[in-house]
């Protein structure tokens, strides 16, 4: 990807524009305050429009341009306004960071594929809508770009759990990846993901504070992350500056775990342990 990067080094992002998806909370909202604050300006959408703004006042506060736009990417003419208005604001798109999904826990022989099919359209199929609208513009301007996915552990190794169907979409977001990263390489194009294990966003902490969750599931989850902790929205932010930027040059169809070391962890192993 060229750009006007000037002397400020192969991390720098200033000239370059961004669209984050699902931007308003969590994960979204860090990685958008992240890419402004390493030069981009930022075009954020969501579907509640009073965070949405507040992130886009941050992205001002830190010198750079923002666009807030309410936005259901599930839906194909929202995502061709979405791209319509970044076409008038900034004129021209150098990073799509596709941060979408919902879960829907369901064993799976009762599955209801009404769930099933809402999951792979708010997902995959929500990130295909914005990666072909990013990716046009980008072959027609011949300059290259950067698409990153912001898949999960669980499209590379099974969480159970009820948890089908979103292992199910995030496999699909990683082969999605990899199949645009080979397809689009000619034209400068890098397509990579990014696999979050457990992230502490507002959501997952909701979850872990309902009555509904079995705290042994809070020793399951550590006993699987060397680094013994879950994640945050911040740690995620480091990768995909990277993955956005010149730094990341040679980097395509590349799915990189951001988990402490959970798929390192083979099933049988364990991060603790004592010499008899």
């Amino acid at each position: 990807m060229s750009g006007p990067v000037g002397n400020r080094g192969p991390f720098d992002l200033h000239g370059r524009v961004a669209l984050v998806t699902g931007a308003g909370r969590g994960i979204g909202r860090a990685i958008a305050h992240g890419l402004a604050r390493i030069g981009a300006d930022v075009a954020v959408c969501d579907l509640d429009g009073a965070p949405l703004a507040e992130v886009a006042e941050d992205i001002g506060r830190l010198g750079r341009r923002s666009l807030a736009e309410v936005a259901d990417v599930a839906d194909a003419a929202a995502v061709a306004r979405l791209f319509g208005r970044i076409d008038e604001v900034f004129g021209r798109i150098d990073v799509l960071v596709n941060n979408v999904g919902i879960g829907a826990r369901h064993r799976p022989e009762g599955l209801p594929i009404a769930e099933w099919e809402r999951v792979l359209d708010t997902g995959v199929t929500a990130s295909l809508r914005c990666v072909q609208e990013a990716g046009r513009r980008m072959i027609a301007r011949g300059e290259g770009g950067s698409i990153i996915n912001i898949s999960s552990i669980a499209g590379a190794s099974a969480l159970g759990r009820g948890n089908l169907a979103h292992s199910v979409n995030k496999g699909a977001v990683n082969m999605l990846t990899r199949e645009l990263a080979v397809e689009w390489a000619c034209h400068g194009i890098r397509v990579n993901a990014i696999l979050p294990c457990q992230v502490r966003t507002e959501g997952f902490q909701r979850w872990l504070d309902s009555p509904s969750f079995d705290p042994a599931l809070m020793e399951r989850f550590l006993t699987g992350i060397p680094m013994n902790r879950l994640a945050t929205p911040e740690d995620m932010v480091g990768p995909v500056v990277f993955l956005a930027s010149d730094a990341a040059a040679m980097v395509t169809g590349t799915l990189l775990p951001v988990d402490g070391g959970n798929l390192a962890l083979n099933a049988g192993g364990s991060h603790t342990w004592t010499i008899a």
